[in-house]
């Protein structure tokens, strides 16, 4: 046995692997005598790196060998599910586990996001961390180590949250991946696995330099405008012409005319108008390049040496959370590696300074997306109140079972699981009464007792859905309908629009001797939401210079007693009356005041 490698006889697995951080780690692994496990969706970088361990395997002597899974996307269930089975029979324990495969998703003004990306990059980010974790505890014994790379961004403080522009899906992700490294934590201490979670912060790769900050260069650009262009014209232009950037003059002009010719055919025939256009088009990458490297050279200011990790230093951390007592050590704990000091705006409080409250030219819709006994009891009692309130009251609710609590209001069933009937229904009420005022969304609470690893992928699908999709799907479509026609097309127009959208739970977990991980299993979604808060109002608020906030508050208290039902509507009319009465203040804990 080739016991003097510190990880002799050791299987890792390592999900997007085949390049970039993903193949880093491998190799890091794989100079220490691991078997390494590789798995992607695209077979052609896999080959490659594969074939790059087994150079080093070869060099170093050691006895590891190389396992690779083409075709396997994270979120898939069915692909995870046959390749731990495959692994079972073939292969054995898994002795570590790094859960690092992800995707850029989109960057961009979350009212524009294409919804089906969204939840694409939540599926690959966190549900795919959720499936392929419990999967491979299935092929772990006593001493097995799970390591969740997630990012800086989603590191909490207690005042604040940092937000991300352009990225909500992915802090949302995160910030429950965070969450859910320390809950697995916990639950796993009978069987002796240890989860430890690592936040990189900016690290030298091509995703960031190529699609990152470009893409969030082209997004300051459609909405602040170049001259000559529109809005619409400006995000056809650079979604072609970013696919060339970098590459020679030539393919640059090439491209150039292909836009041309497809975007301005009528103006394309005078040759005047064409010059111009070309003359324009260059600006206006030259302008997005310019951009994206004033974001990158801000970033690295607050960072204490100006550097960016290399992706051999995040595989450095990676292979140390790994070894035995450092795990032990760091068991259930975020460990940042990023080293940026990122300055934010405190977002967290308990109460308002509760001014003279005027609901009476207002039109609000609240929303029911839980069945359950104690949320009908909750949203009724806010349904009462806001009746006789305000100018008009719309119930929804996702069941139309539901509907018999809410008989004597005006109410509508709507599966708030569908973009289209969602789209539908807002722009039903906007058409029958006027521009909405005020959103209220009731997510309800779940049981916390029940154990993650306990959990089917048809029961966390549903998790994911009812307090990360809904809620997301329901902010986009309330902003959109407090702003003027047209806003999405033309961003200047979200300027001045004004309005509330409030998320109401999930709620801390209640009852005496409340455990930890109790506690951690609860955090997940509120984690997933606090900075998917704070990104949104970040957008709202600075880059479309909208009065429209988006508020989270959290029943509940850390002593695990009963929710006071008076202070949470009391809030929400405060925060429905006057949008921008909690100032900076967007994520209340109204039961801790």
């Amino acid at each position: 046995m080739d016991r003097g490698f510190k990880f002799a006889d050791k299987v890792v697995l390592v999900t997007g692997s085949g390049t970039g951080i993903g193949q880093a780690i491998a190799k890091k692994f794989a100079e220490n005598g691991a078997t390494i496990i590789l798995l992607g969706r695209r077979k052609e970088p896999l080959e490659e790196t594969k074939s790059e361990l087994e150079n080093i395997i070869g060099t170093s002597g050691s006895l590891a060998k190389i396992r690779i899974f083409p075709g396997v996307d994270v979120s898939d269930e069915a692909a995870i599910t046959n390749m731990f089975s495959t692994i079972s029979k073939e292969i054995g324990i898994v002795d570590i586990l790094v859960n690092n495969a992800g995707v850029s998703g989109p960057v961009k003004l979350f009212t524009n996001s294409n919804f089906s990306e969204f939840k694409e990059c939540i599926m690959i980010h966190l549900t795919g961390t959720f499936w392929t974790t419990i999967k491979c505890i299935e092929n772990m014994k006593k001493g097995s180590k799970i390591i969740t790379i997630s990012t800086f961004f989603t590191e909490e403080n207690k005042y604040d949250q940092r937000p991300y522009r352009f990225r909500t899906p992915y802090t949302s992700a995160q910030g429950a991946k965070n969450r859910l490294a320390e809950a697995f934590a916990w639950e796993l201490v009978p069987d002796g696995i240890e989860s430890v979670a690592t936040n990189p912060g900016p690290v030298h790769s091509d995703r960031i330099y190529k699609t990152v900050y470009p893409k969030a260069a082209a997004e300051f650009l459609r909405i602040g405008g170049f001259p000559g262009l529109s809005s619409t014209e400006i995000e056809k232009i650079l979604q072609r012409l970013l696919n060339v950037s970098g590459e020679d003059q030539t393919a640059v002009d090439t491209e150039i005319v292909s836009v041309i010719q497809e975007l301005f055919s009528e103006k394309a025939k005078n040759e005047d108008h064409k010059s111009n256009l070309s003359s324009t088009l260059r600006e206006l990458l030259s302008k997005t390049q310019e951009i994206a490297e004033k974001i990158q050279l801000n970033t690295k200011k607050m960072i204490v040496d100006k550097e960016f990790l290399s992706q051999e230093q995040v595989a450095d951390m990676v292979v140390n959370l790994s070894c035995e007592k450092m795990s032990k050590l760091l068991n259930g704990k975020i460990v940042p590696n990023d080293r940026v000091f990122y300055p934010t705006r405190p977002i967290i409080g308990t109460y308002l300074q509760q001014n003279k409250i005027d609901l009476s030219s207002k039109l609000i819709v609240l929303i029911i997306n839980s069945s359950s006994e104690k949320n009908h009891r909750r949203s009724k009692s806010i349904a009462d109140f806001l009746v006789n309130k305000s100018k008009q009251l719309v119930v929804l609710t996702n069941d139309s079972k539901d509907l018999s609590y809410y008989k004597d209001l005006h109410s509508h069933s709507v599966n708030l699981s569908s973009e289209t009937a969602v789209k539908k229904i807002f722009k039903l009420i906007r058409q029958k009464f006027s521009a909405i005022d005020g959103v209220v969304l009731m997510t309800g609470e779940y049981d916390y007792e029940v154990a993650l690893n306990s959990l089917n992928r048809k029961q966390w699908d549903g998790l994911v859905e009812k307090y990360l999709f809904v809620p997301a799907l329901i902010t986009r479509e309330s902003v959109i309908s407090m702003s003027p026609e047209g806003a999405l097309n033309e961003p200047s127009l979200f300027t001045g629009s004004i309005g509330s959208v409030i998320i109401v739970g999930p709620d801390s977990p209640a009852g005496g001797k409340i455990s930890g991980v109790v506690r951690a299993r609860s955090e997940i979604f509120r984690g997933a939401l606090r900075p998917f808060n704070a990104t949104v109002n970040q957008e709202l608020r600075d880059v479309v210079k909208s009065n429209i906030r988006q508020y989270l508050l959290l029943p509940g208290n850390i002593e695990g007693g009963p929710t006071n039902e008076a202070k949470i509507t009391k809030m929400i009319s405060s925060l429905l009356s006057d949008p921008n009465s909690g100032n900076n203040q967007t994520i209340f804990y109204v039961d801790e005041s």
